[in-house]
């Protein structure tokens, strides 16, 4: 079974601000890999998978060596869309909502920020969702 540890610490440190920043969120080790979560809903998990190993999570990203994965929840209108336009967005079999993008070197970290974001908004309590800033418009 994979260890925490698995997930590359560069990633961990570009997750932890973003997921830990939203109110009342906090991070625990998941079954595989790590997760941060509102209550005791996840709104984002992170893993390595290796197509050896997790052949369903493997084939689910389309990844045919080891690679990071990151699964969170986006409406559905929006899971159509990321999904079409291809890499690195893939959608696995665990409920309409779930999300996967495959984390790597050409990761647009702006765009996970929104991303986990929406996340927790959807699986907030009302009172705390109300409490996060949407995503502003672009710089420049």
């Amino acid at each position: 079974m994979t260890e925490p540890g698995d997930v590359p610490p560069d990633v961990l440190d570009r997750l932890r601000p973003i997921c830990l920043g939203l109110p009342e969120s906090y991070e625990e080790p998941a079954w595989v890999g790590t997760r941060w979560r509102i209550r005791k809903r996840t709104f984002a998990h992170v893993l390595t998978v290796d197509p050896a190993r997790q052949p369903a999570h493997a084939r689910a990203a389309a990844v045919d060596t080891p690679a990071c994965l990151l699964i969170f929840r986006s409406p559905p209108d929006e899971i159509a869309g990321l999904v079409a336009s291809g890499h690195p967005f893939y959608k696995p079999d665990w409920g309409p909502t779930v999300l996967g993008m495959v984390v790597d070197d050409d990761t647009a970290w702006d765009e996970v920020t929104e991303l986990l974001t929406e996340s927790y908004c959807l699986l907030a309590p009302k009172r705390l969702a109300a409490l996060v800033d949407g995503p502003g418009p672009p710089p420049g």
